[in-house]
């Protein structure tokens, strides 16, 4: 774990104390903080008390709209939005391939039935997945058919860029940006989500919150949110279990 991260976990359960002030609140935990703190090379990212990223702050903005969120599939959960997940389910379950889950398997392949969970909750994982038209379309066949998907992506170029013959771990980071992913994502990322069955929506801050800085999700790191659904309908009017 890099140092940045260690050290904020550490300050964690004292950081709403430690941290207090009226400049900001994360969504999530409703601490009200002086600033957020920095991870990786990006300032006012991090938040104190629980450690959330721009992405769960941003995501969160969106899914405590809705009520209960049915069945969920969290797919390589963070702990970060893990807790408020769970909270808002009535059946939780994590996927992952490598680390403690409820149901250890590729995204590529689910061992669920078709049309099972009305929430799923996917951030930045695709971009590690070669296969990942067909983790897209595993995610479409084990959605209800009035769920909703959020499958977060970084979007750092203006069209997708990959390479399968790249193994290096070096030269993935170079031309990729992080030694285990396997392209960047490009605006054509919507058109893969659809390929897959999806109707898509792409929600930016302003479309979530009237005071992205105060939240934490006012710079390009926080992206946007992919809203996915089986249906043709504003997400807004998704309304579950």
């Amino acid at each position: 774990m890099p140092i940045h991260s260690r050290l904020g976990r550490a300050v964690e359960p004292f950081g709403r104390v430690l941290f207090f002030g009226r400049a900001h609140e994360c969504p999530l935990c409703g601490a009200s903080i002086r600033r957020f703190l920095p991870n990786r090379s990006r300032a006012d990212a991090r938040c104190p008390s629980c450690g959330s990223l721009e992405r769960h702050r941003l995501s969160w903005l969106y899914l405590r709209t809705c009520g209960s969120l049915g069945r969920v599939l969290h797919v390589a959960p963070e702990r970060q939005i893990r807790r408020r997940l769970r909270a808002k389910a009535r059946t939780y379950v994590t996927v992952d391939l490598g680390r403690k889950a409820d149901v250890r398997a590729s995204i590529t392949s689910l061992p669920f039935p078709p049309e099972f969970f009305d929430t799923i909750y996917c951030s930045h994982v695709l971009e590690h997945v070669v296969e990942d038209r067909t983790a897209m379309r595993e995610l479409c066949r084990v959605l209800a058919p009035r769920g909703l998907a959020l499958v977060l992506v970084p979007i750092t170029v203006e069209r997708t860029f990959e390479d399968p013959t790249v193994t290096d771990p070096a030269e993935r980071e170079r031309l990729f940006g992080q030694h285990d992913h396997v392209r960047r994502y490009g605006h054509d990322y919507v058109d893969r989500l659809e390929e897959a069955g999806f109707s898509v929506s792409r929600l930016d801050a302003p479309d979530l919150t009237d005071d992205a800085k105060r939240h934490g999700v006012g710079t390009a790191e926080a992206g946007s949110i992919f809203v996915c659904t089986k249906w043709h309908a504003h997400p807004t009017a998704a309304i579950y279990v």
